[in-house]
Parts: C-alpha cells; structure tokens; sequence
C-alpha cells in the first residue's frame, strides 16, 4: 500500500480510540446525567453517511443494554418542510465529524428549543453542531485529511459505547471497553491475507452482519463503494434471504461478518447460501471452526461481541483500499468526493 492519509489515518484507531476513552470521561458523565435527569425514555438520533452508520449502532447497543428505543431523524422535516417532532423525554443525539451539516444541527437546535437534553458527537468542538447542543462529545481524533471516513467513524463508535457504559452502570462492560484499544492495535496486524483476490474482476457484491455488525455492513458497504466504486449492497442476513439473495453469484462475493455471539448463526445461513449458489464469499470471523469450507477467511481479534463493530471494521477498511489501489484509485479523493457535505 502506498503513502497516504488514508494508510496513516487507519493505523491510528487504536490511539484515537484510547485518548477519547481517557479524555472525554467529563463530557461524557455530563450527556449521561442530563439523560437521567430528564428521565429519557426514547433517543433520537441526527446524522449522515458514516456518521449514520454510527447511529445504526446505538439503535444496538441503547437498546440492548439500555432498554431504550432509538429513531434516526428525518431531517428534512426540520428544513424542508417546517415540521420538527413533537419531542417528550427524549436524547437527542447529533453526530457529524465536521459538524457543520445544517440538517443535523437543525435537528439538534429544534430539540433544545423543546427542553431536550441533546448531545453532540463531532471531530470539531467549535463547530455549529456543538454550539447547537447542550453537552458535546469531542471525539478529538485530530484532522483527517481522506475523504472515506475511518478514525472518525471508530472514535464515534467509541463515544456512543462510553456514553452506554455510563448510563449503564456496569463494571463488566466498562472493562470490556477498556480492551477494545488494544484489540484495534492487534487487528490492524493481522491484515487481510489474500482476501482481495476474491475480487478479482467483481464489479458488485453483497456485505452482511445482524446485531451490532448490521452497522458495520453499512459502514464496510460505503468504504468499499467509495474507495473502489464497486456496488457493495449491506444487508442483514436475515433481509438478504427475502429476496435479495438473488444478487449472490460467481461475480457477485459475499463479504460475511461472522462475530461469535447470537447473530452467528444466522450469519453463518449467509455464507452456506452464498457457497450453493457459487458466490465467493470472505468471511471475517473469530469462529472459523465454524465457517465451511470454501470462504476466504479473515481473522478478527476476539472482544466482547457487542464492541466487535470497533474490531471487525478495520479489516474492511484495510480491505476497501487495498481494492482502490489495485485498481489505480486515488484513495485520498476518490471519484472527485469531498469531505465535507453540507446538506439540508
């Protein structure tokens, strides 16, 4: 792989991840007790791209060890059509790297005017999204220069996993949390073998992961569509056999993020699919005892399954650039994208 931001900016995860854990303590009890104190009993949550990947999982996470049920905005009725939600004890929760999309911040400025605790997760402390929210999350990954996303988009998984941890309460979660750094390191080691060669003259392909990976196949998804330009489809295993499991074949691989927990079975339906309708598949799995034969297999460091998004992106990424300079990409500007999209 050659110089670029994209290689520096991925090596560093495993750090950015760690400073934030030990930086953002303060800011991160400050958006936990404002949720307590306003007694939340829903979350809304504002975002775009990458940081909407982010959202996907929290819906996991708050509600897995929360109880809490959490929406994605639909900005567009903030700005376009003048309508914000009616909001009761309700997190509203903007994340944006730049944090200056006007749609997120209107979401967020609409909440406050409500009275509801609102939370900014951004790589831009002085942005017009932390000016808009109550308690701001710097994720304080320092500049990315790549337009594709990659210690952003960890970091943010970060925070909302901190901000779990806390309103949570538990000492066995944040002990799992205080790893995942170390993890990170340890996965960025192991590389991807000879996984790209799955992808040899693919123009298409199909990711897939349940639980807390169904937000990791959307982020791999748009890591490989952007980088490559290869149509990369997300899908849980579950959606993928209503239908679209029609898109498996010899020039359309599976890529399967086989984490061991719950959702590994289901996973697992994925890749025998993929195999009896000729699809290659990669599979990246701490359990490949478990994978039939036949799938490229990609090692994934062991965390507790619900960190394991922070731990089994990274090969995708590594994966998705590896993919853009075999095929000449410029994969700091890719396809003429720019970093920062201001929507409203």
């Amino acid at each position: 792989m050659t110089a670029a931001f994209l290689t520096s900016e991925l090596a560093e995860q495993p750090h950015v991840v760690e400073r934030l854990l030990q930086r953002q303590r303060e800011s991160i009890a400050d958006a936990a007790a404002s949720a307590r104190a306003a007694g939340v009993r829903h979350v809304l949550i504002a975002a775009r791209g990458t940081s909407d990947n982010v959202a996907r999982y929290a819906q996991h996470v708050f509600g897995r060890f929360l109880g809490l049920p959490v929406a994605l905005a639909s900005p567009s009725l903030n700005t376009l059509y003048w309508a914000p939600p009616r909001l009761e004890r309700t997190l509203v929760i903007g994340i944006s790297q730049s944090g200056e999309s006007p749609d997120v911040c209107a979401v967020v400025r609409d909440a406050r005017g409500q009275g509801m605790p609102t939370v900014a997760i951004t790589n831009e402390a002085a942005s017009p999204l932390a000016a808009a929210s109550a308690v701001t999350i710097d994720i304080g990954a320092g500049a990315e220069r790549s337009v594709a996303a990659t210690k952003t988009y960890t970091a943010s998984l970060a925070a909302i996993a901190a901000l779990t941890v806390e309103l949570a309460d538990e000492r066995a979660l944040s002990d799992e949390l205080a790893a995942v750094a170390g993890a990170m390191q340890r996965q960025i080691e192991l590389g991807t073998g000879a996984a790209a060669d799955v992808f040899a003259g693919v123009e298409r392909c199909v990711v897939a992961g349940r639980g807390p990976n169904y937000a990791t196949a959307f982020e791999a998804a748009l890591k490989i569509k952007e980088l490559t330009g290869i149509a990369a489809e997300p899908y849980s295993p579950a959606d993928l056999m209503h239908g679209p499991v029609a898109m498996l074949g010899r020039g359309s691989p599976l890529i399967a993020l086989a984490a061991a927990g719950p959702a590994l079975a289901s996973v697992l339906d994925a890749l025998r699919e993929a195999a009896a309708r000729g699809a290659p598949s990669i599979a990246v799995t701490d359990a490949p005892d478990a994978v039939a034969a036949g799938a490229a297999i990609v090692g994934l460091v062991s965390v507790a399954e619900w960190l394991s998004p922070l731990v089994a992106i990274l090969p995708a990424q590594l994966l998705a650039a590896q993919l853009a300079l075999g095929r000449g990409v410029e994969i700091d500007t890719p396809f003429g994208l720019s970093k920062v999209t201001r929507t409203v």
